[in-house]
């Protein structure tokens, strides 16, 4: 298990949820908790680059999500319950609370940013902030597919096939569509440099990863839009920061913040002059906009 991206403000930890799943994180810096929760196909590394400036101003707390990075993978099941969204922001809901934080903030990217979002309806109370990358809802992108949607998000589509169908394409060459998918996504791909490809390719090559992660995906079609069709018309109440890049999908096919306001009453942000993974692309304007607003 890796730390060397972070410094010696930084520890490892090991909590076990309810289920039985051991949840890794790192934790560092001083200030009030703010989680930090990674997307596909990363782990907790992809926030190296802008935790530094994070932990002068908070207490951080950076986990690998269930089935990613050196967090357990437990099998799924038949109705993908397993990886909801749903058990995921319970994972980190019981995570905080194991670490002696009741109240906190949290951003997300990518499918970290549809756990924040699970964790904002069921778990609102104790979210003081929240902030969500390059993401909308996962119900409105379903609502919207067209060709250039289903284009842009056609790995979506593939990784909910069931009988092991993505499973055994993937096993063949993993890190293969670890590369692809960053070159693809990225504006620039050296953002995302060899030591952190290679860091994610330890974990994304093991057989019990790859399901895990199409796991994830099949949540996502399945059991969380029904959770999300279930309390669509719950209004947020929590302050909540949207960024996305402007060169990929959600800047150029949705309007984030008027999708994301039908669902929150105070909300901000903007676009950000790279691609998909912004915490790598653009950290430094990631960290300013997110103390300036965490710390407001």
């Amino acid at each position: 298990m890796s730390t060397r991206f972070y410094d010696d403000r930084f520890t490892r930890r090991r909590i076990t949820v309810d289920d039985g799943t051991g949840i890794h994180l790192v934790e560092g810096g001083e200030g009030p908790p703010l989680l930090l929760l990674h997307g596909y196909p990363e782990s907790h590394v992809m926030w190296h680059k802008v935790a530094p400036a994070l932990a002068a101003h908070f207490r951080l707390v950076i986990p690998d999500l269930r089935g990613y990075g050196d967090s357990d993978r437990p099998a799924g099941d038949a109705a993908h319950a397993t990886y909801s969204k749903r058990r995921m922001a319970a994972d980190m809901a019981q995570v905080m609370t194991a670490l002696g934080h009741e109240r906190f903030s949290v951003a997300g990217h990518d499918r970290g940013a549809r756990v924040t979002h699970r964790l904002l309806r069921d778990h609102q109370q104790r979210i003081v902030k929240a902030s969500v990358m390059d993401v909308v809802p996962t119900l409105d992108v379903y609502e919207a597919t067209d060709i250039t949607v289903a284009t842009s998000y056609f790995h979506w589509f593939f990784l909910i096939q069931e009988g092991g169908l993505p499973e055994r394409l993937i096993a063949g060459d993993p890190g293969f569509l670890l590369d692809w998918a960053c070159d693809r996504l990225c504006v620039d791909p050296a953002a995302i440099g060899p030591e952190e490809r290679e860091e994610y390719k330890r974990w994304f090559v093991l057989p019990e990863t790859i399901h895990a992660t199409c796991e994830d995906y099949r949540a996502g079609a399945t059991i969380d839009l029904e959770h999300d069709r279930a309390d669509r018309d719950l209004k947020l109440t929590v302050p909540l920061l949207v960024l996305w890049g402007a060169h990929r999908l959600v800047g150029k096919r949705f309007d984030p913040l008027a999708i994301w306001r039908s669902y929150a009453e105070t909300v901000e942000g903007e676009a950000l002059d790279c691609g998909h993974f912004l915490p790598e692309e653009a950290p430094d304007e990631v960290a300013r906009r997110m103390i300036a607003f965490f710390t407001t």
